[in-house]
């Protein structure tokens, strides 16, 4: 579990978030929503310990995360961050097998861990190919397997965060990588995903935090977050919000 209380940060002399409260919780995924500079990247630096927040505090598991030991947080606490990159030709396994560095499990359930992480991303048939000459979208989904290794199998203590893991991907790998976190999360994970899709998030995530300028304007359920008030206040956009017709859950749609 992530607990956020108070959590305040200036970069650059300017005030880019301002007392974020928030708890993650063991099968939860939350997603957070907001425009270009609403301060998501710098929530996300905060949460895993690459930025020092100016005020409140972090805690992972009823500990600040400067308390946790270096290879002890990496088997709790996992990032996918905004943009991955790689300068050496490694096989996608040897990059997907870099998650389990911090962990004493030997090489055969290594290898099975590396596996299965690739099928959760529908990135298995990339295994022998070199990272260097994949396309962004399969680095993407490659690197998702590296986070997946990192905490496989998502058990209750685990947190994974992740930045845009759609932005790169076509609609079916959006839908197939936001599957294998919800099944990661439905395993016992605590997952935090920021997105830009509505209907995304409004399809995956149990509870929406949605950020304006640094702040909390809305936190709950999407269907206590996504609505046309809500929408057109952070986003600056007229919607209409139905249930969606098969699951229910809201349906986004710009007049």
């Amino acid at each position: 579990m992530l607990d956020v209380q108070g959590l305040s940060l200036k970069r650059g002399g300017s005030q880019v978030l301002h007392d974020i409260n928030l708890t993650l919780r063991p099968g939860q995924v939350l997603g957070v929503l907001g425009p270009n500079g609403a301060g998501k990247s710098s929530l996300l630096g905060v949460l895993c310990g690459e930025l020092a927040p100016t005020a409140g505090r972090v805690h992972l598991e009823g500990l600040g995360l400067d308390d946790w030991p270096g290879q002890e947080r990496a088997r709790r606490l996992a990032v996918l961050p905004q943009a991955s990159s790689l300068g050496f030709a490694f096989s996608v396994a040897e990059v997907v097998g870099l998650g389990r560095l911090p962990h004493a499990s030997g090489r055969q359930r290594d290898r099975e861990i590396v596996e299965a992480a690739l099928a959760a991303a529908d990135a298995q048939h990339l295994v022998e190919r070199s990272y260097l000459a994949l396309s962004g979208g399969e680095r993407q989904r490659v690197h998702l397997a590296r986070v997946l290794a990192q905490l496989w199998p998502g058990e209750p203590g685990t947190t994974l965060l992740l930045d845009e893991p759609t932005s790169a991907l076509d609609p079916l790998h959006q839908h197939t990588t936001l599957q294998a976190v919800r099944s990661f999360a439905d395993r016992g994970a605590s997952v935090l995903v920021i997105l830009h899709d509505l209907n995304l998030a409004a399809r995956y995530c149990d509870h929406i935090l949605l950020l304006e300028q640094g702040c909390g304007h809305a936190l709950g359920t999407p269907q206590q977050v996504l609505t046309p008030t809500a929408l057109r206040a952070v986003f600056g956009i007229d919607v209409l919000v139905q249930p969606h017709p098969e699951r229910g859950h809201p349906l986004i749609i710009t007049r």
